[in-house]
């Protein structure tokens, strides 16, 4: 094999590592043929060594010219907290005249100037800004004279308090329970075929009375809702959000809009919506139609009313725009030519399949074409302002009814390729490559997520703003956020286009400048962090997850020991949110039963009749071993003539008893749902994942005698001083 020094020096340059530890402790090596194709998705020519060699100098030199790094986040009262760190090209050790010029956020400004030689070692400077600056994002503008020459500079200077909001802070020394589902799959006597956001205010207002301190959803990103593109952690776009949670007629504009009313009472939509209520699925594509349709009386309405009226709501929604900015302008021109070129045949189509001039949120085409579809790209802002007011309102429901920690939100690690955030950032993300995971015991050769990766270089470059903005938009009206896939701060597994998913390799992520923003953000909204860190999770993330006060997440179904055994209730963390299960795996009923091993077999994952008898042998050894447990810790379980409802008040009794502060109980598992809403790595046309509606109201679940014996019980547990 040829040695490649240069290319795996170029490789170690930008973060992709040389080798990791697996999840069953083998080291697997990173191949100099994932270097070269990780390399070139970034831009870069590996090629030759030669070629490497030049890409290596280039970069050097590209640093050395560099008076100030674009961005600095520093912890406050740290010992760099004051540094601010000058590069000076070349090697002479003349004295360098500088000046630097601070800008808070709070609009202070601060000046200092000196005369300083340069660090010989690393030609740079180091200037101590004059005063202490409070946790938050301000700006540091530089000026340095030498050899005749000046340079300026302008640095982003992040100042993070070190932490994120504390739990303690919201619960103090107690420990609390909170419900959790998929916002989709939630049905309503008035819902129009999918969960809404009034239904999430009313799950909060009715769990709230069952002593439940939040309530936990699936992302609410926008998404494309229809074809394949309906899976919440494949969103077009992390910072808004979809309008098929929009509850329509709770819109302000629906008692004003006669047309509107007159519509949705009209025979065909009446019927329309029996359909849509009775059916077992979400249909994206039918109740996005149906929704948008009335959407588009209620805009013309706002306009009429409240657009140049001067009104309180319209003055609400010019506020809102402007806070949002050019952002929400470019997201609401995306959709809005999404819409005219799927009136001219090309619905499906990528955007990187659009003509060119298309292409850039900034070319003058795209321009011109918001100057002339000014309607449609104000309506798509208006539907992200109702969707923000209705959010709002269901957050204000859990709080005014006592909810201690409210809603709890979820952040997907990604954004697809054909959304809207690559299309207005195309060169933060990574084209010829997809996230995914490396083999581990839930798929021997590993998984490709679908999405492109963020480069993490071009992500500083930017001074963070893309994350700061998914951050605030994540934790906008929530008392807890969940960050999925938390390792992804500290490394993303990376997965060349047309390779198979163990050709990947890791890439290194800024994780002290990621954690050090999402801990100024949670503070800000005082929103409690939860890291989801399953799976292959590096050393250092535990420790790290500790320091920046972030909870980490612990699922039952994985707490077993080597030998199949499930894990005592002591052994649990005293730092974790607890639940019996995830998204990704089958509710209780569905575990117990074996059903999703009957779904395996049905579409194909299971090839045989042989093959589902070993499967179902493996299971009831677990559910073997699940009894015994529950037999330990003094809950009596009857392994061959337990319900469904059985297990569930004992295993929730038994996650009460872990000392973990928080325990998450699936509304899945109250209502007894057998029927997982996702099958990793399965497509639509043989699963249909992410649609699975439930098959009882929310109404008719928390009235269950049952259901609420089992919250009941879990709260009179979770009061106690001591768990055990």
């Amino acid at each position: 094999m040829t040695d490649r020094p240069h290319l795996r020096s170029l490789a170690d340059r930008m973060g992709i590592l040389p080798a990791y530890v697996d999840i069953g402790g083998v080291e697997r090596i990173t191949e100099d043929s994932t270097r070269e194709a990780l390399l070139a998705a970034m831009g870069l020519d590996p090629s030759t060594e030669e070629a490497a060699a030049h890409v290596l100098e280039n970069l050097d030199r590209s640093r050395q010219r560099r008076l100030l790094a674009p961005v600095r986040v520093v912890c406050a009262h740290s010992e760099a907290a004051r540094d601010v760190h000058l590069t000076i090209p070349g090697h002479d050790p003349a004295p360098i005249e500088w000046h630097i010029d601070l800008h808070t956020e709070d609009g202070t400004s601060h000046s200092t100037s000196g005369r300083s030689k340069p660090l010989e070692s690393e030609h740079s400077i180091v200037v101590s800004l004059p005063v202490n600056l409070p946790s938050g994002y301000h700006t540091v503008h530089a000026t340095a004279e030498f050899f005749g020459s000046v340079l300026k500079a302008e640095q982003s200077f992040i100042v993070s308090p070190g932490r994120c909001h504390p739990l303690a802070e919201r619960l103090g020394n107690r420990r609390a329970y909170g419900l959790w589902t998929n916002l989709y799959t939630v049905r309503s006597d008035r819902d129009w075929g999918v969960g809404d956001l009034t239904d999430l205010g009313h799950l909060a207002s009715e769990a709230v009375r069952h002593g439940a301190a939040f309530v936990g959803l699936n992302p609410l990103h926008a998404i494309g809702n229809r074809g394949e593109r309906i899976g919440p952690y494949c969103p077009a776009s992390r910072i808004y959000r979809n309008p098929l949670y929009l509850d329509i007629e709770a819109i302000p504009e629906f008692t004003e809009c006669h047309e509107a009313r007159a519509r949705v009472e009209s025979p065909a939509v009446q019927e329309e919506l029996q359909r849509l209520r009775s059916l077992q699925h979400v249909e994206y594509e039918r109740v996005a139609a149906l929704k948008a349709e009335i959407l588009r009386m209620l805009h013309g309405t706002f306009l009429k009313r409240h657009g140049e009226a001067g009104s309180d709501r319209g003055r609400a929604y010019d506020r809102y725009v402007a806070t949002q900015g050019k952002p929400l302008i470019d997201f609401a021109t995306f959709c809005a030519l999404q819409t005219w070129f799927a009136q001219r045949g090309q619905g499906e189509a990528h955007w990187r399949d659009w003509p060119a001039a298309y292409r850039s949120h900034n070319s003058p085409e795209v321009e011109a074409f918001r100057n002339a579809h000014r309607r449609e790209v104000d309506f798509h802002c208006y539907v992200q302002f109702e969707l923000d007011r209705q959010l709002a309102v269901a957050a204000a429901n859990a709080q005014g009814a006592g909810m201690r920690l409210g809603l709890y939100s979820d952040l997907a690690l990604g954004s697809a390729a054909d959304g809207s955030d690559a299309w207005e950032s195309p060169d933060l993300f990574v084209e010829g490559v997809k996230v995914g995971a490396p083999p581990d015991p839930y798929s021997d050769t590993g998984q490709t997520w679908g999405f492109p990766p963020v480069d993490p270089h071009r992500l500083a470059a930017g001074r963070y703003d893309y994350w700061v903005r998914v951050l605030r938009s994540a934790m906008a009206h929530a008392g807890m956020l969940r960050i999925d896939h938390v390792m992804g701060l500290f490394r993303q597994y990376w997965v060349p286009d047309g390779c198979p998913a163990t050709d990947g390799a890791y890439v290194r992520y800024p994780a002290e400048d990621l954690l050090g923003i999402l801990a100024l953000e949670s503070q800000r909204h005082e929103a409690v962090i939860v890291g989801e860190d399953l799976g292959t999770v590096p050393p250092e993330v535990p420790e790290a997850l500790a320091k920046w006060e972030i909870l980490s997440s612990q699922v039952m179904y994985f707490e077993r020991n080597e030998g199949g055994g499930f894990r005592s209730s002591d052994s649990y963390s005293p730092r974790a949110l607890v639940t019996s299960t995830t998204h990704d795996h089958p509710p209780l009923a569905g575990f117990w039963t074996g059903r999703d091993l009957d779904i395996r077999r049905e579409i194909g994952l299971i090839r045989s009749g042989q093959e589902l008898e070993g499967a179902q042998a493996d299971r009831q050894g677990a559910r073997a071993a699940l009894a015994r447990r529950l037999l330990d810790e003094g809950f009596p379980f009857d392994l061959q003539d337990a319900t469904a409802e059985e297990l569930c008040a004992a295993v929730y009794a038994f996650l009460a008893r872990t000392p973990c502060p928080l325990l998450g109980i699936s509304l899945d598992d109250l209502a007894g749902e057998t029927e997982p809403v996702n099958l990793p790595g399965v497509t639509l046309n043989r699963y249909r994942s992410w649609s699975r509606r439930m098959r009882r109201t929310i109404n008719d679940i928390l009235a269950d005698p049952v259901v609420q014996r089992v919250l009941d019980d879990i709260r009179t547990r979770l009061d106690r001083s001591d768990p055990r």
